[in-house]
């Protein structure tokens, strides 16, 4: 019993991701994440990291990434060209 309530809590917490960090903010694209103000440079790695995580996928289009709560989604290269910009930051 334990041991299934904790893998629900861990099922929960892969799911949510980053969007735990994004919550109330107007982040549609990995730019947006990029140049956000409230986010430490750590917690913007992470959700872009995340987001271009495998785990992310579109099922069938694997170039595309989509986070939960997102619009729609996106080129790996759009997430990969935003960490590169926050590398030069």
């Amino acid at each position: 019993m334990e041991n299934a309530i904790l893998q629900q809590a861990v099922d929960r917490a892969v799911t949510m991701g980053p969007t735990v960090l994004m919550r109330g903010m107007q982040l549609r694209r990995p730019i947006d994440v990029v140049k956000s103000r409230s986010l430490s440079v750590d917690d913007k790695r992470a959700i872009l990291a995340a987001w271009a995580s495998d785990f992310y996928a579109v099922d069938s289009k694997p170039a595309l990434r989509q986070l939960s709560g997102t619009d729609e989604p996106l080129s790996i290269d759009e997430v990969q060209l935003a960490l590169r910009e926050l590398d030069c930051r």
